[in-house]
């Protein structure tokens, strides 16, 4: 591939993604009358007396076991390349 097209190749991949990212509900996505709709029928429920099931905290550990499993893996591939290309220049 020639010198010249990486950064036109970039900007195409750039522009790309900034064009799917477009179409990405935002956080307000609701309108107003729904909203308004939820939160009567929540307050009418806590008036009768009812309440969400308390599920407990969240568990961590499949979390924590990922991401440090991605992270080895990182490391890994980063030794691997170090290694391959006859280690740091000095």
């Amino acid at each position: 591939m020639s010198v010249v097209r990486r950064p036109l190749l970039t900007a195409t991949a750039a522009g790309t993604l900034l064009c799917a990212l477009w179409f990405v509900p935002s956080a307000n996505a609701t309108a107003e009358t729904e909203a308004v709709q939820r939160q009567q029928t929540g307050a009418q429920a806590s008036a009768q007396g009812l309440a969400l099931a308390d599920t407990g905290t969240v568990d961590t550990t499949p979390y924590l076991i990922g991401g440090t499993a991605f992270l080895g893996i990182g490391v890994g591939f980063v030794t691997y390349s170090v290694h391959r290309r006859g280690g740091f220049p000095a």
